[in-house]
C-alpha cells in the first residue's frame, strides 16, 4: 500500500465504519515491516481526531472463568443499548506459527455475525510490550471506525493484565464462584487493578456460592486501597447464560464513566496514559535503532550466551553493551 489514493480510499473507508478497512488497518499496525509501520502511522495520524471518544475496559479472568460467555453475552446486550462494540483479545501465541491460538471467532458465534461488532485476536508472538502498542493502536483505530466500547480480553495469567489495565479506563475482573486457593498466587495483585469485579456462572446451583463469593470479595476489598479516592469498587454476580447482573454490570461502567469525567479523573487517566505509551514506544524504538548497529548486533548473543551460561551479571552485560554503544563511561 502506498500513500496514494489507495491509501486515503482506506481512511475514508475506516472513518465510516466499513469492518473490512479497520481488519486491513490492524493488519498494517501489527506488521514490523518498516513500510508498514510508516504506512500505519500515517493512517493512524489522519484518523486520530475521530478517535478517543468510546469507554475502554480490560477484561480478564482466569482460564475457564467464563470470559468469552460474557463477553458475547455483554457485548449482545450492548448492542441491544445502541452501542457498537469492538473486542479486541490479547492471545497467547503458538511458539510454532506464532499466530493466535485461542480463537475467540469461534467461542463467539452470535457476536462475531452481529453488525455492529467487531472481533480481532493479537496474538502475542512473546513480546509483552509489541502487543501494548499495537492493542493500543488498535483501539484508536475502533474508535476512529465508530465503535463507542472497546472491550480488551486478556489471557487472565501473566504481566498482560498491567499493560491492558493502562491503556484502559476501567479494569473488570472475572471470577468463578468458590474459585479455591489456586488462584490466589495471581489474585491479589489483579483485584487491586479492578475497578469491577464480576463473580460468573451466577446461575442455577451455583447461585448461592457466586452469591457468597461476591460477598466474600466485597469485605476483601474494603482492605485494599483504591486507584479511585472517587469511586470504590464494585462486585455484581453475573451469568452469561440468563443474562443475570449485565444490566447492572453496564450501570456500574456508566456511573464509573461518569463519575471520573465530572472529577476530572478521566482526563487524567487518558493523558498518563498517553505518556506512558510514549516513553515504552522510545524505549522499544531505541532498542530497534541500536540492534541494526553491526557491532551491537554482533555483540548481543555473546553477552547473551556469557550471562546464560553465568560467566557474568545481566547488569555486567548492559554496561558492556552500553560501551560499545555510548563508549566507555567513567564509572
Amino acid at each position: 500500500m502506498t500513500k496514494d489514493g489507495r491509501h486515503d480510499a482506506l481512511v475514508e473507508r475506516l472513518l465510516a465504519g466499513d469492518r473490512t478497512a479497520l481488519a486491513r488497518a490492524i493488519t498494517l499496525v501489527e506488521s514490523t515491516r518498516a513500510d508498514h509501520r510508516i504506512h500505519a502511522e500515517a493512517v493512524i495520524e489522519q484518523v486520530l481526531p475521530a478517535a478517543g471518544k468510546s469507554i475502554r475496559l480490560g477484561i480478564s479472568g482466569a482460564p475457564g472463568v467464563g470470559k468469552s460467555t460474557f463477553i458475547e453475552a455483554f457485548g449482545m446486550r450492548l448492542i441491544g443499548k445502541g452501542h457498537k462494540v469492538a473486542v479486541l483479545a490479547v492471545d497467547p501465541s503458538s511458539r510454532l506459527t506464532h499466530g493466535s491460538i485461542l480463537g475467540d471467532k469461534t467461542r463467539m458465534e452470535e457476536l462475531s455475525r452481529a453488525k455492529d461488532a467487531f472481533i480481532r485476536p493479537s496474538p502475542a508472538g512473546g513480546t509483552l510490550g509489541g502487543v501494548a502498542r499495537r492493542t493500543r493502536e488498535a483501539i484508536t483505530l475502533c474508535e476512529a471506525a465508530g465503535f463507542d466500547f472497546i472491550l480488551v480480553e486478556t489471557v487472565g495469567v501473566g504481566q498482560s493484565e498491567t499493560a491492558v489495565a493502562d491503556m484502559v479506563d476501567l479494569f473488570c475482573l472475572l471470577l468463578q464462584p468458590a474459585a479455591g486457593d489456586e488462584l490466589q498466587g495471581i489474585k491479589k495483585g489483579i483485584v487491586e487493578l479492578a475497578e469491577l469485579i464480576l463473580v460468573t456462572k451466577g446461575d442455577g446451583e451455583l447461585l448461592p456460592v457466586a452469591e457468597r463469593t461476591a460477598a466474600d470479595y466485597r469485605a476483601a476489598l474494603r482492605l485494599l486501597r483504591h486507584l479511585s479516592a472517587a469511586w470504590t469498587p464494585e462486585v455484581i454476580v453475573v451469568s452469561g447464560l440468563t443474562g443475570k447482573g449485565l444490566d447492572g454490570a453496564y450501570d456500574a461502567i456508566r456511573r464509573h464513566h461518569e463519575l471520573l469525567e465530572a472529577n476530572g479523573e478521566f482526563a487524567a487517566r487518558r493523558a498518563a496514559q498517553a505518556e506512558a505509551a510514549l516513553r515504552a514506544d522510545f524505549g522499544t524504538a531505541l532498542l530497534d535503532l541500536v540492534k541494526r548497529r553491526p557491532d551491537v548486533a554482533e555483540t548481543i548473543p555473546q553477552v547473551e550466551q556469557q550471562v546464560r551460561a553465568g560467566k557474568i551479571t545481566p547488569a555486567a552485560g548492559v554496561r558492556r553493551l552500553l560501551d560499545i554503544i555510548l563508549g566507555p563511561r567513567d564509572r
